[in-house]
């Protein structure tokens, strides 16, 4: 693990900023491959086991994503208050445990019991300690380090086909327990290696020295000219609420997707577990080309207009997902929604910190966390329960297009907020 003098030392050589970024991208793959993407591979081998109803098994993955959404601004003030890679070692601990208490599961209880467990120890070692370390260490290439961060969940889900073969082989239990054991030999020393603000260390987000040159004038500016708005600040701003209801729509399709996905392959269009899995795989691929691109063009682009544009991927993949009967639409929804899900996931994250700033970011996206999770929470429920009432997934992705396009308004009206009265200086 390396040390403050070691950082300063090494300063001139290459920026640490870029560490942070690796350690991020291990912890994404980790939640990605073992709990997002392969959520929806479980489902079938609990209610072979167990009878449980579709609905019943997804309010476990609506409960986690709920759990995090509520913790959301005690995280993000913890993550302020204490710095990343404290609240990371925490959470990966906790993640891996719970895995354990997942694999002892008999009941419907201790099934949500663990799956309570596992969601706070994803969202504590997850997604909002990573893109608040990257905020603070970049300015000028902020999209761009996020999105090679960020891969990671896309990078995650191509393991899908490789728990789906554990599950067949060795059964659910002991691929959780497996899920555990990677978490803690990856996961821990990858949340060793996040620091937190690059002042500690005696320099400026994109390794700039204090009083270096500004540079080109087209890029970003210094992170001292940016908007820094405290969390109460944020709150009291349109923009606030629209990228909070453009994202919490966005998650409300997502996460029906990644619980429903394979069951819909499997049952409604007719492919097989594993072709299910690897279509999996494709949109997983996509979505990390979609994390670069974003990457690269909301580094130049306005984010805005192109998350705008994502929705109406969402909307048109689900589409035609309702409708699929085929392997080959399978796959064209699998390149829609990866496209849209990469870019627009990406995106909003950096465009919080565009328009508020790097103060309060962890406080900001806690806060956002509380609303967002209203999608990812009832998305899953709503599909499964429409699927219990009426026996196909049908009427459900053609209820979710149409709120993806609803929702692309939201993106679309979310302009820059005006300074805050505190005078935008910390």
């Amino acid at each position: 693990m390396p040390s403050v003098a070691s950082i300063r030392n090494h300063r001139y050589r290459f920026f640490y900023g870029w560490v942070v970024v690796v350690g991020g991208f291990l912890i994404q793959v980790l939640n990605g491959g073992l709990l997002f993407h392969a959520f929806s591979a479980y489902v079938l081998p609990l209610k072979g086991e167990f009878g449980w109803s579709r609905a019943a098994i997804s309010g476990a993955f609506s409960m986690a994503r709920a759990e995090s959404g509520i913790l959301g601004p005690f995280q993000g003030w913890l993550i302020d208050r204490f710095g990343s890679r404290r609240i990371m070692c925490i959470g990966n601990l906790l993640f891996g445990l719970g895995f354990l208490l997942f694999s002892r599961t008999d009941s419907l209880s201790t099934f949500y019991l663990s799956f309570a467990l596992i969601a706070l120890g994803s969202s504590l070692g997850g997604l909002i300690p990573i893109i608040t370390a990257i905020t603070n260490w970049f300015s000028r290439r902020r999209a761009t380090a996020m999105a090679l961060a960020m891969t990671g969940m896309g990078a995650g889900g191509l393991l899908v086909p490789v728990v789906v073969w554990s599950l067949s082989t060795y059964g659910w239990r002991v691929t959780a327990v497996m899920s555990a054991i990677v978490i803690w030999i990856i996961g821990l020393p990858a949340s060793l290696v996040m620091r937190h603000n690059p002042e500690q260390y005696g320099y400026l987000p994109d390794g700039r020295l204090p009083n270096s040159p500004e540079g080109p004038s087209n890029q970003r500016p210094q992170v001292e000219e940016e908007l820094q708005f405290t969390a109460g600040e944020a709150l009291r701003t349109p923009a606030f609420w629209l990228l909070s209801l453009g994202h919490a729509t966005a998650l409300l399709v997502v996460g029906a997707v990644l619980v429903h996905q394979v069951p819909h392959m499997v049952k409604s269009i007719g492919l097989s577990e594993e072709a299910a899995a690897a279509n999996v795989a494709l949109l997983v691929m996509v979505s990390i080309v979609g994390q670069v691109t974003g990457g690269y063009l909301g580094d130049r682009l306005d984010k805005r207009l192109i998350m705008f544009g994502c929705m109406w991927l969402h909307a048109i993949a689900l589409l035609v997902f309702a409708f699929a009967t085929t392997r080959l639409e399978a796959m064209l929804f699998a390149l829609l929604h990866g496209s849209g899900w990469g870019m627009r996931g990406l995106l909003v994250n950096a465009i919080r910190a565009d328009y508020f700033g790097r103060a309060s970011y962890a406080s900001i996206t806690g806060f956002n966390s509380l609303i967002v999770m209203i999608g990812m929470t009832i998305g899953p429920l709503f599909a499964g329960f429409l699927y219990d009432l009426v026996g196909d997934y049908h009427t459900a992705f053609l209820v979710l297009s149409f709120l993806a396009a609803l929702g692309s308004t939201a993106f679309f009206l979310a302009r820059e907020p005006l300074r805050p009265t505190s005078g935008g200086k910390r």
